[in-house]
């Protein structure tokens, strides 16, 4: 009979499943984000939204990669951030009408269009996912 799996082998297992969800979430979110950049390039007020979009995919992508490559609490903070700040820009922009300020254009849009709710759910997703991985953070025993 096989013996059941470790604790620090489950929590190991459990985090890499949760590493991958919150990859996958980050994806999601840059691919929207490259995908609307360029329609988006004629909202300018000295940065285009098409622009900021850009900004947004390289930085989720990045994310993404820290958060399955790299492993470590700095990049998984950096992927929450990520998603969290994009998520929060996000409901923002829908609720509220900020209008121009400074380079940054008006970018209210009050519709949860289909792509919108896209994004929310793969930044929601890794959100809640890198928040797990730095809310859990295994601890090695003392040698």
């Amino acid at each position: 009979m096989p013996s059941a799996p470790s604790a620090p082998h489950r929590g190991r297992t459990a985090r890499g499943v949760v590493r991958v969800l919150a990859a996958a979430g980050l994806v999601v979110d840059a691919w929207v984000h490259a995908r609307l950049a360029g329609p988006y390039d004629a909202v300018d007020a000295g940065l285009s939204q098409g622009m900021l979009f850009r900004v947004e995919a390289g930085l989720a992508a990045l994310a993404a990669l820290l958060v399955l490559v790299w492993r470590r609490p700095l990049g998984d903070a950096f992927a929450f951030l990520v998603a969290a700040g994009g998520l929060a820009l996000l409901a923002l922009y829908t609720t509220v009408d900020l209008g121009q300020f400074g380079p940054v254009p008006d970018m209210y849009y009050p519709v949860w269009t289909g792509d919108k709710k896209l994004a929310a759910a793969g930044q929601a997703v890794a959100a809640l996912a890198t928040g797990f991985l730095l809310l859990t953070r295994l601890r090695r025993p003392p040698a």
